[in-house]
């Protein structure tokens, strides 16, 4: 460009939305260079962020053809930024700019100052300390000083009780914090970036650096980065080239004026307009649009001028769409941007996925998923690795979900809710732990411990489970014999994680601790790879810091904080992603095109983002301080929307409904639509998404009715599961003939069947320890009540209950035996054959009239079975407990009982203990109707032909354990 020409304005360019920045940047810049080889090498770029850099620095590789020498690529938010500028600094006069906070360091040291101003706990205080930092850095962005904001705060009023107290917090942090940043001779990250960008800007306006220097896709509106750009752009090597500028076709100058942000005093921004960002740039760097040039390049799509426009015109102002009514059809259409409709995120998920493997049959052709969904994004990367293919993701993997990061929560979990079951057991079969040749060994017994701590939870640390260990060793019936070696075996390292929470720790102890723990669970091998590496930094650098050293951590605080810090860092693979497939944010996404474009998640609250409220700054604070409204985001959104819309082929996502509720389409998509009158459907891969996992044709389930021969079927069955055999004898077949037993879930809550489990425990205690001593029945249930393995509130709410049922209880108990009842026996066990089929119970408790006549009791912690349920032939436990009396199936018993007894321990009236003791009967009708019901289910299923049907009477099959594996749901209703 002749010399003239580049002196007689600023050197301002933009690349249209249609082109791909990066590639058009790169070829104009080589063919500019081409005499001089070593031109490049001597010029300089600026860029954003090193995401930037990576994607500049492929365009060069792609447009150069061979090898070449690259000019500096330097983000101007690198953190080294006088060290990537080189040279620019090297005759820097006066003091040396003081080196800037560590990120972790800084977030520490505020999460102190909250504790020590508002006293919150850690993790309470590490995320309000984020939120500050940014705040913070918004305000040294726009350089608003400490000074100046604390004015301003002083001139406050009417403001909400909560926003006071934050202001109230803020004015003695912005006056605490200088002075800590003073003592370690240190500066905000962000302060130092403004005074190394004003240094570069005043040293290059004296002096430019020889070579060409261009910076490109820069688009915020810092006022140091405006201040280098407008330098930058008056230089005579210099060029300042922006992404997709609105020029006077498309965005008229009373569109462009009615943007405002220039200053006047015209009403409120449009700051959510997809312009409005770069005409606040051009404002602050003093130059208006007409300076702008377009730069050379090339459309990435025949159409794509055309979808700019059209694009253009849907984004713009409320005020001005009613000129949408006079636009050429052509410049309402967009061509072949087509949108898919999916029913919920994992159809739209698979949509993408097939769509990106299609891609692939094309040689040579290219793809990109652009959506600020992460967990959409993550559910397409797992489709596609089905298919043996890694897409490239640019945002990478939260070091969370990552191995390493995972044993490091799965630690922290454990140690802070004391070894509770699940959490223990899940760090005890992490993928990490014991990996190599002793992992099926060390498998084998963590899953002998996850039988043995099914149930209630044990009592807390390594002394509950050697507790439940011993009981369950005890209970001979249940086959924990090999149960002592395995726990011996775990023990030692279970130890370990015990004390990693101990009374005082602090963050900086923590993070030894969980790396000493680490070490004993997987050795070195958890610090390999790029994310061992990275967790393994983590932990140093939390020890190192003083700051961290001062943050105590509770149990509460442990898991969250720790997740927080994993979810602040990104791994991305070294290597082995594919190099034709994507998946790109909306930062990297503006710099690049691909031969496909999809844009998904095209929801209202995930894109654009709803902007983040600020908890330290009200509105209006913010408005008069001169900040940018947190709507800005949304216009940055929308700009790269409309830049994405101009690839050859753009494919437009959203699903109908989350994982909650029905979704709504986003302001960005209606607008599109609205103004093309509806975008094309892509029926064809809607369809073809859900088809994918439909079966061929829909074939249920069959009613199950397994029919053994009568050989094979059980002679032996228990007083309880005869209500199961006759309601639901696909249940009975399930459990008594395939063995198959439900668990209980790991750390269970105390529930009816463990009520009823204590009841039975405390009855049998006091026959026999306290001689059936009326007297003591209720002390014997209050010492059973204050045991540490009862749960506080289960202690709490259940146990003035029982207490009062046993009080009431005792004074029957005291009655009986004035009247010459005493008790027999407790918990006895006994069998009998009958009709060919022996069978099987245990007797609560069987009394000894005065009458020399037998009383068998059962007692229930809710209410006796209901009448229907006896006349219907159920809930006859009682008188199959008295035919195997009468059999001579219980130890000294020969005779039918005379009297059966049901002993609730529900809720009743204290006054009326008839509804604490009911008596069934008379005896002899309820032992000739079990006798009956009794011979005839033995007849028709244990020792006949009859199949066992599931289901066969539903109102009494009152369990369903096994629901799912008789596929209840999809013969229910049909047979």
């Amino acid at each position: 460009m002749p010399e003239a020409e580049r002196r007689s304005g600023p050197s301002l360019w933009s690349i249209p939305a249609e082109a791909s920045f990066a590639d058009a940047l790169a070829l104009e810049l080589i063919r500019r260079h081409q005499g001089d080889p070593l031109a490049l090498a001597r010029g300089r770029i600026l860029l954003p962020n090193a995401r930037a850099v990576r994607t500049v620095t492929e365009a060069f590789v792609r447009a150069s053809g061979t090898g070449l020498l690259l000019p500096r690529l330097i983000p101007i938010g690198d953190p080294s930024l006088d060290e990537r500028i080189g040279g620019a600094f090297e005759a820097l006069e006066g003091e040396a700019i003081a080196p800037a906070v560590d990120p972790l360091t800084r977030q520490a040291e505020l999460a102190g100052l909250l504790q020590q101003v508002r006293g919150l706990g850690t993790a309470e205080a590490w995320r309000l300390a984020g939120d500050l930092a940014a705040t913070l850095d918004q305000l040294l962005i726009e350089g608003i000083t400490p000074a100046a904001l604390l004015g301003k705060l002083n001139e406050q009023a009417e403001l909400a009780l909560h926003q006071e107290r934050a202001l109230e917090t803020l004015s003695v942090l912005l006056k605490r914090w200088p002075e800590r940043q003073a003592a370690m001779g240190r500066i905000d990250l962000v302060e130092r970036r403004n005074l190394l960008l004003r240094g570069t800007a005043r040293r290059w306006q004296a002096a430019p650096p020889a070579g060409f220097t261009v910076a490109a896709g820069i688009t915020t509106s810092a006022p140091a980065v405006a201040e280098l750009l407008r330098v930058i752009a008056h230089m005579p090597e210099g060029s300042v080239v922006l992404p997709g500028l609105a020029d006077e076709g498309l965005l008229s100058e009373e569109q462009w004026k009615a943007l405002g942000g220039e200053g006047e005093d015209d009403g409120r921004p449009e700051l959510t307009h997809p312009q409005y960002h770069l005409k606040l740039l051009l404002h602050r760097m003093r130059v208006d649009r007409a300076s702008v040039r377009p730069w050379p390049s090339d459309s990435a799509a025949p159409d794509g001028s055309q979808r700019s426009r059209a694009a253009g015109h849907a984004l713009t102002s409320a005020s001005f769409s009613q000129g949408w009514s006079r636009l050429p059809a052509e410049e309402r259409s967009l061509g072949s941007v087509r949108l898919a409709v999916l029913p919920d995120p994992a159809s739209e998920a698979q949509a993408i996925a097939l769509t990106l493997r299609q891609a692939l049959e094309t040689e040579g052709r290219t793809a990109a998923l652009v959506t600020p969904d992460r967990q959409l994004a993550r559910r397409v990367g797992a489709h596609l690795r089905r298919w043996g293919i890694e897409a490239d993701d640019s945002a990478g993997t939260p070091l969370s979900l990552l191995p390493p990061g995972s044993l490091l929560l799965a630690l922290a979990a454990a140690a802070a809710d004391r070894l509770a079951p699940v959490p223990l057991l899940a760090l005890l079969g992490h993928p990490l732990v014991q990996a190599g040749e002793g992992r099926r060994a060390w498998m084998d017994d963590v899953r002998a411990l996850d039988l043995a701590l099914r149930g209630p939870r044990p009592l807390p640390g390594v002394d509950g489970l050697q507790r439940l260990v011993d009981q369950r060793v005890a209970d001979e019936a249940r086959g924990y014999r090999h149960l002592p070696d395995r726990w011996e075996r775990l023990k030692p390292f279970i130890a370990e994680v015990d004390p990693l929470l101990g009374s005082g720790t602090s963050l900086a102890g923590l993070a030894g601790a969980l790396r000493e723990a680490v070490h004993s669970l997987v050795g070195d091998t958890a610090w390999s790879g790029s994310a061992g590496r990275a967790a393994a930094d983590l932990l140093a650098a939390l020890e190192d810091s003083p700051a961290c050293r001062t943050l105590t951590i509770t149990a509460e605080d442990a898991v969250p904080l720790l997740r927080s810090l994993l979810d602040g860092i990104a791994i991305r693979p070294p290597y082995g992603q594919h190099p034709r497939i994507r998946i790109l944010g909306l930062i990297e996404a503006r710099l690049v095109k691909t031969d496909l474009m999809i844009l998904a998640g095209l929801n209202e609250g995930t894109w654009p983002a709803p902007p983040s409220p600020d908890p330290w700054l009200p509105v209006s604070v913010r408005r008069q301080l001169g900040l940018p409204g947190t709507e800005l985001r949304i216009g940055l959104s929308a700009h790269d929307f409309a830049g994405l819309l101009c690839a050859e082929e753009v494919l437009l996502t959203r699903a109908r409904r989350d994982s909650r509720s029905p979704t709504v389409s986003s302001r960005l998509l209606l607008r599109l639509e609205a103004l093309t009158g509806g975008l094309p459907r892509d029926e064809a891969l809607e369809a073809l998404a859900m088809a994918l996992d439909e079966p061929e044709r829909e074939q249920p389930a069959l009613r199950p009715a397994p029919s053994p021969p009568a050989s094979e079927r059980p002679r032996r069955i228990r007083v309880t599961d005869l209500d199961r055999l006759k309601a639901d004898p696909f249940s009975f077949y399930a459990k008594a003939m395939l063995g198959l037993r439900p668990l209980d879930d790991l750390g269970a809550e105390q529930d009816a069947a463990w009520r009823g489990t204590i009841v039975h425990a405390l009855f049998e205690q006091w026959f026999n320890e306290d001689q059936c001593a009326a007297s003591r029945l209720l002390p014997r249930a209050r010492q059973l009540m204050a045991g540490d393995d009862i749960h506080p509130l289960m202690r709490a709410l259940w146990g003035p209950r029982l207490l009062e049922a046993i009080a009431v209880l005792a004074e029957v108990e005291e009655a009986n035996q004035a009247q010459g009842r005493r008790p027999f026996a407790a918990e006895a066990q006994g069998e009998a054959d009958i009709a060919g089929v022996r069978l099987i119970g245990r007797a609560d408790r069987i009394d000894r009239l005065a009458s020399g006549e037998l009383a068998i009791l059962d007692f229930k912690t809710g209410k006796p079975p209901a009448k229907k349920q006896v006349e219907a032939g159920f809930a006859l436990q009682l008188g199959l407990l008295g035919m195997i009396a009468e059999a001579g199936g219980f130890e000294q018993v020969t005779e039918a009982p005379t009297t059966l007894e049901y002993w609730s321990l529900a809720k009743h009236d204290r006054r009326d203990q008839r509804g604490f003791v009911e008596e069934i009967g008379p005896a002899e009708h309820i032992l000739a109707e079990a006798c009956h019901h009794f011979m005839e289910a033995a007849a028709r299923w244990l020792t006949g032909n009859d199949p066992f049907t599931a289901k066969l009477q539903p109102r009494f099959a009152r369990y369903g354990d096994y629901d799912q594996l008789m596929r209840l749901e999809e013969w229910l209703g049909r047979s």
